[in-house]
């Protein structure tokens, strides 16, 4: 990530440097009693679970990881900037309320949203492109009709949530759409399912501002799945989702890295999405969304007509 932040500022891209967020914050997400927990461990290696398992430096990088992506969140609902990319480590969106897990320690996107809601965003919506389901940002927000999230996801894979048919509860039914995704999946099926499920539901609910879990581990090139987008899709999708922000909230995006395990193809994609950011995004499209013969192609289809079952009538998809 220094590389992409050289590489942006010699572009004159302004490049912060974040600042820890508050317990405050934290607690927005996260219990009182899972906080300590994590905070008695700085210092010292340990391992929460298999996966997630921390260096001596691992708490504090984790506090300016969520204090990044609410900065950015205070950067664009200030005025300062429409579109911002926090460009984080640890990633977050497995952790939940009490639970680190999946690499994650605190819940980075779910903070921001939090903590954009407590700075008086009506709505906030959350689109988690990481090839993994994010299961801790469902669950922050599982029963709030204020906070949409939607996610496409490699369907199945870790964690094992995600299926199309969990979409919220009590109030916040409707409010979580999972865009289950079948392995092998390309830029046409993302390019399908964008313009079809996710770009209309983020539309028909018009969020004073737009998160977005930007994990790039569904490139080809990633050995922790099995979908095959490509740097450019990455771009372009980047792209998309910033003319959806123009269009909708004013410009205001934030983009809040995830997951990604080839570092060549995590580096060359984040370059993408920063430099997708920094333009106009205001005539471009996703190219390729339509198959041979103007159809989807039938994967993406397929994704999409598993959405439109459970949420077809809710979002007029």
């Amino acid at each position: 990530m220094t590389g992409v932040a050289a590489r942006a500022r010699a572009a004159g891209v302004p490049v912060l440097k974040p600042v820890p967020a508050t317990d405050e914050a934290l607690l927005r997400v996260h219990t009182p009693a899972y906080l300590g927990a994590v905070l008695e461990t700085a210092g010292r290696p340990v391992a929460f679970d298999a996966d997630t398992v921390t260096s001596p430096e691992s708490v504090d990088l984790a506090r300016l990881a969520a204090g990044a992506a609410c900065q950015a969140v205070d950067l664009v609902l200030e005025g300062t900037a429409h579109r911002v990319a926090a460009l984080v480590r640890p990633p977050g969106h497995h952790a939940e309320a009490d639970r680190a897990m999946g690499f994650c320690l605190f819940n980075n996107v779910a903070v921001a949203a939090a903590h954009a809601r407590a700075r008086g965003a009506a709505r906030v919506a959350i689109v988690d492109f990481d090839v993994h389901h994010g299961n801790g940002t469902q669950w922050s927000f599982y029963g709030d009709p204020a906070v949409l999230v939607v996610s496409t996801h490699q369907f199945p894979l870790y964690p094992g949530t995600g299926a199309a048919r969990e979409a919220g509860t009590g109030a916040g039914e409707g409010f979580t759409v999972n865009v289950p995704m079948e392995a092998g999946s390309d830029d046409a099926d993302y390019a399908a399912v964008y313009g079809r499920v996710v770009c209309p539901v983020v539309r028909a609910f018009r969020p004073d501002l737009l998160l977005v879990s930007a994990g790039f581990d569904a490139h080809v090139a990633d050995p922790l799945a099995g979908m095959r987008a490509t740097t450019g899709g990455f771009g372009w999708l980047c792209l998309e989702l910033a003319r959806l922000a123009d269009e909708i909230c004013g410009g205001r995006l934030v983009a809040v890295t995830e997951g990604g395990y080839d570092l060549h193809a995590f580096g060359d994609s984040l370059g993408a999405m920063v430099e997708a950011l920094d333009r106009s995004p205001a005539n471009d499209r996703w190219p390729g969304a339509a198959g041979p013969g103007g159809e989807p192609a039938p994967r993406g289809q397929r994704a999409v007509e598993a959405v439109r079952a459970v949420h077809g009538q809710r979002w007029q998809l």
